[in-house]
């Protein structure tokens, strides 16, 4: 089976018009999921009244890491729709539930006004857009994966991750225009902070028209010639025990380490740098775009030198620095030291982030592909990643913080391991020989 390698100027017209719409869809559902971390420490008195600004911020970090939970039933329902009935199928249908969500956030009343109800609203619309964000990842890396050529399969597929990161920006960038040019400190407190999810919602809708209009891989259509009840199961999945396990191995640390360096990076800029959160969001925008611009070299280096060097990389810089960065950046006494800092840690990070989604898209077969990137990483991130926030925030309130820096080095050596035993997908790919 031969991948969508269309040669010609109207070929790599359409790929790159797919690989576009594919990204924006993603830029879109990644902005509404990341609106919640960005607005959290202005809107977290809202549902949770009680108590020092940390735990409130650990009420909020608990039902961010309750909507993780979420991504596995996500990635499953998604995932085995994309396998069964296409991508394009599955990518429309989850920006929809994810712009649900965010209307819910932005129109539930305060705790002062309905009580407990408000918290529980609140969870209800990160489950769903848990659930939408879970399908999400493992739909669009298969999607773009698939719509690009093998030579440079890597780069375009970074741009998943671009769009990630761009979520974040557009988040952090709408922040910081409400901060400095349109609503005091006060106003965001009280009612700003919903603004972000009402305009999440009116993207999403644009996000919908864009899938609508894309074109269906053809991997996926070389593979609807199998049997139905084969592609997309979880039986079919369980055949293929190694591959699985290697999507958790090398998510582990990487999650991890991703979530902290961009999510949780805003709050540990204000709780434990002491920065203010006008000083803090600033810097975590401008480290981001620095971030993102990183993806696609990273990426189109792997098209030259494989995928293997750059996740070793990540591994061992991971295993041995983490702990250095994170105690610097901590005792940082300014912000140009902090920065520094911070994208010292961007770059390492990097060579798991620009490349991940296009390694567990070239293990799997067409025919399990998107369930199969999406499911294990899904509960893999449910566990380490979702709950990244809420272990930094908790391990700081029990005054023992650096316990948390141990943690990340721990579990970025785990993924070291895998990395070294695991064959180099770029040369070893099903992308290009299994439907």
């Amino acid at each position: 089976m031969k991948t969508t390698e269309d040669t010609g100027h109207t070929g790599k017209q359409r790929r790159i018009r797919a690989i576009l719409g594919g990204s924006v869809g993603n830029l879109v559902e990644w902005y509404d999921w990341y609106a919640y971390s960005a607005f959290a420490i202005y809107f977290s008195g809202a549902f949770f009244p009680q108590g020092d600004s940390t735990v409130q911020l650990l009420n909020t970090a608990g039902v961010f890491a309750l909507g993780f939970l979420m991504r596995p039933l996500g990635s499953w329902i998604f995932g085995s729709m994309a396998d069964r009935f296409g991508r394009k199928r599955s990518m429309t249908m989850s920006v929809l539930l994810m712009s649900f969500g965010s209307l819910l956030i932005c129109f539930t009343p305060t705790y002062q006004s309905i009580g407990l109800a408000a918290p529980v609203l609140l969870l209800l619309a990160r489950l769903l857009q848990g659930l939408s964000v879970g399908g999400e990842y493992g739909v669009s890396a298969t999607y773009l994966s698939e719509m690009a050529s093998s030579r440079h399969r890597g780069f375009y597929s970074s741009f998943q991750y671009v769009t990630l990161i761009g979520g974040q920006l557009i988040a952090l960038g709408i922040q910081l225009v409400l901060q400095k040019l349109v609503l005091s400190e006060d106003q965001l407190h009280n009612w700003g902070w919903r603004i972000p999810f009402f305009i999440g919602a009116v993207l999403s809708v644009v996000a919908l028209f864009l899938r609508s209009t894309l074109h269906e891989t053809q991997a996926f259509e070389s593979a609807k010639s199998s049997d139905k009840n084969k592609r997309g199961s979880l039986q079919v999945l369980l055949s293929h025990p190694r591959e699985v396990l290697t999507v958790v191995g090398l998510t582990l640390g990487g999650t991890l380490a991703f979530y902290t360096y961009t999510t949780y990076m805003q709050k540990f800029l204000v709780n434990t740098v002491g920065m203010t959160k006008g000083d803090a969001t600033l810097l975590s925008f401008l480290s981001l775009l620095a971030f993102a611009l990183l993806q696609p070299v990273f990426g189109a280096l792997s098209d030259r030198i494989g995928r293997k060097p750059l996740l070793i990389g990540f591994g061992i810089s991971g295993t041995l620095f983490t702990v250095p960065l994170l105690t610097g950046l901590s005792r940082a006494s300014s912000n140009g030291e902090a920065f520094i800092i911070l994208m010292l840690s961007l770059i390492i990070v990097s060579g798991y982030t620009s490349i991940n989604a296009v390694v567990k898209a070239e293990l799997f077969p067409a025919r399990i592909r998107a369930l199969g990137v999406g499911l294990p990483y899904a509960l893999t991130v449910a566990v380490f990643g979702g709950s990244a926030e809420y272990l930094a925030l908790y391990f700081k309130r029990s005054g023992h913080e650096h316990y948390f820096y141990w943690y990340i080095t721990a579990c970025i050596f785990v993924s070291l391991l895998v990395y070294l035993k695991m064959a180099d997908t770029k040369k070893h790919t099903r992308l290009e020989t299994e439907a």
